[in-house]
């Protein structure tokens, strides 16, 4: 059974932190569920995009990873969205994988995810902001089962590390190599 993929949709999400994961991993095999607050999630480029599901029909039992996208003010929403702390609070207990790009990592900060001793990356602008986790800088970090990724221009690194912690790994190094990304 392929692993269940949840990418939770805020207003006000980063549009290409989203879309690109989503794409990738479906192409990888993966059942990805795009889920938000409603059927319809506007991001904070305008484009509006239309949820598989709604936040709150997400089973937690049946979702293996959990990604945050970024964005303003899409992850401050995340992050003041009870219902999404509680379902990272659910995966970390379970320890499933959870993931969060761009200013996403702050979700994870205020669900007490990130204590000292973790690595993380995120978005420069909100790295004050990560509890007590050491922020690296780098384009991605994997770190048991949390990976954060920096921004944007990430994604598909951030997509790669998804895919092989979800056992994929050679699979997505042909995706990305077929589709340029990667020599």
């Amino acid at each position: 059974m392929n692993p269940q993929i949840a990418i939770i949709l805020a207003e006000g999400f980063e549009e290409i932190e989203a879309i690109a994961p989503a794409d990738i991993l479906r192409r990888l095999g993966f059942n990805v569920c795009i889920a938000g607050q409603n059927k319809k999630i506007t991001g904070s480029h305008g484009i509006t995009a239309s949820a598989d599901a709604e936040l709150r029909d997400l089973k937690p039992e049946q979702i293996d990873c959990l990604v945050l996208p970024g964005g303003m003010p899409g992850s401050v929403n995340l992050k003041n969205n009870p219902a999404v702390i509680k379902l990272a609070k659910n995966m970390a207990s379970q320890n499933k994988i959870i993931c969060a790009i761009c200013a996403a990592p702050i979700v994870l900060a205020e669900a007490g995810l990130l204590i000292k001793g973790i690595r993380v990356t995120a978005h420069p602008s909100v790295k004050d902001q990560l509890g007590a986790a050491e922020y690296t800088g780098q384009m991605t970090e994997i770190h048991s089962n949390i990976i954060t990724g920096k921004g944007p221009g990430s994604v598909f690194e951030f997509a790669r590390a998804i895919a092989s912690s979800l056992g994929k790994k050679n699979e997505a190094e042909k995706l990305l190599k077929d589709m340029f990304i990667v020599t």
